[in-house]
């Protein structure tokens, strides 16, 4: 069992910038592709960022591409997704995943879920 913890969110303005955080438990991070996704209340979970096991290849989501970045940190078990230009429609709760595989973007096929961590974006 992987456990992981997403932490970072908050409340920001329609511009600004944050940066989540999740940090996985075990020791085998690099072998699972990381993956962040969002889901907005009575929205369908929408996939934001995944990164492969190494770090050398990362996808992103159309609506937020060129405007966050993923990334690892395999030696600290932690994986970042730095938000910038934040709209109001970015606001949602943002939740880390783990999937034991190649990085897709298929929520299902994804293994392990953080708790999540709102991120609100006021106008």
């Amino acid at each position: 069992q992987v456990q992981l913890v997403e932490s970072g969110g908050g409340l920001v303005q329609a511009g600004g910038s944050l940066r989540l955080s999740c940090v996985a438990s075990g020791r085998t991070f690099s072998s699972y592709a990381m993956g962040w996704f969002r889901q907005a209340p009575g929205k369908e979970r929408e996939f934001i960022a995944t990164i492969s096991g190494s770090g050398g290849d990362t996808y992103y989501g159309g609506s937020v591409k060129g405007r966050f970045t993923i990334s690892r940190d395999n030696a600290k078990n932690t994986v970042h997704l730095q938000m910038n230009s934040l709209k109001p429609g970015d606001t949602a709760v943002y939740y880390c995943a783990a999937d034991h595989g190649p990085p897709n973007s298929r929520y299902y096929e994804y293994d392990y879920w953080g708790q999540g961590t709102q991120v609100t974006v006021s106008s």
